[in-house]
């Protein structure tokens, strides 16, 4: 009677053979995944075996400094083909330097507005003296340019608004816009955009950005060079369209509404002596373009 009153108990609690059996394989199941799991972790930590990304086979990525396969390292924004904040997409160019291309970053209403804006104030071109901190006339730099007062009207605070949101600088990092124009035979020899002197940087800080802006195309010459990029060069798809000047380094070719960001320091904040670059002389055509410099620090103007 006793062994009949335990097995009726143990029925009614769940404790029969069924139950127990039930119980035993859910937890060799749960020993097998946990096994598992800290095998494929093992192997994961040791480099033996990986796990593919989808991403980066879709975006064609490879080594930081092969330009192979460049002109696939894109992004298309959706939306409509007529809507041009719809059509802009970035371009990774190089990561010695830190440079990329925003294609269609400005609209053509937007390029004619600077240059119109710009026309009545051209004057020539300066640079810095790296001894005294103030500009002075050189050959190194023979286009004429104008800077626009930073937020000086709507269309120019839309841009630097624009820029801000695509650098995460904030505006008042910014300087002014420097609106530039290059004739045949017009040139900027290779140089730094970073400065060599305390009194430069007494007001923001170093330079720790460039967005050059491409205001009109260039039938050719005209290309922004950099020539201490690190990286197979010649790999670029537009390497054939380039002018000799252009072939010199990592180049890239004007055209209208582009514009190309390229960092002058590295994210541990030294600077990068790959930023080196200049303009090649104009060959057939103008060329215009806008600057934009961005500190470290608030820009006061």
């Amino acid at each position: 009677m006793v062994k009949g009153r335990q097995s009726r108990l143990g029925l009614g609690l769940g404790l029969g053979p069924r139950k127990s059996s039930s119980r035993a394989s859910w937890t060799m199941t749960l020993t097998l995944l946990v096994t598992c799991t800290f095998l494929i972790l093992i192997l994961l930590a040791l480099g033996i075996f990986s796990i593919p990304n989808d991403d980066d086979a879709s975006f064609g990525l490879s080594k930081p400094n092969d330009l192979t396969s460049i002109a696939r390292n894109t992004h298309v924004s959706e939306g409509g083909a007529d809507d041009d904040q719809e059509q802009r997409w970035v371009q990774i160019i190089s990561w010695e330097p830190r440079a990329f291309l925003y294609h269609h970053f400005l609209t053509k209403e937007e390029c004619e507005y600077l240059i119109n804006t710009a026309k009545p104030n051209m004057r020539k071109s300066t640079v810095v003296d790296s001894e005294t901190g103030k500009s002075k006339d050189s050959r190194v730099r023979t286009s004429s340019g104008t800077f626009l007062t930073r937020g000086q009207d709507q269309i120019v605070r839309n841009i630097e608004k624009r820029i801000a949101d695509f650098t995460f600088i904030p505006v008042e990092n910014g300087e002014g816009l420097q609106v530039l124009h290059y004739e045949v035979g017009q040139k900027y020899e290779p140089h730094f955009d970073y400065f060599m002197d305390a009194f430069n940087t007494n007001n923001g800080g170093q330079r720790i950005a460039t967005m050059l802006m491409y205001l009109s195309d260039v039938e050719e010459g005209g290309e922004t060079v950099f020539p201490d990029a690190k990286g197979n060069i010649s790999s670029v798809p537009w390497w054939n369209e380039l002018s000799d000047c252009g072939k010199k380094g990592l180049s890239i070719k004007p055209k209208m509404g582009d514009a190309l960001l390229f960092w002058s320091m590295k994210p541990d904040a030294t600077l990068d002596p790959t930023s080196l670059h200049g303009g090649c002389p104009v060959i057939k055509g103008n060329k215009w373009s806008c600057t934009k410099w961005m500190r470290i620090n608030e820009y006061k103007i």
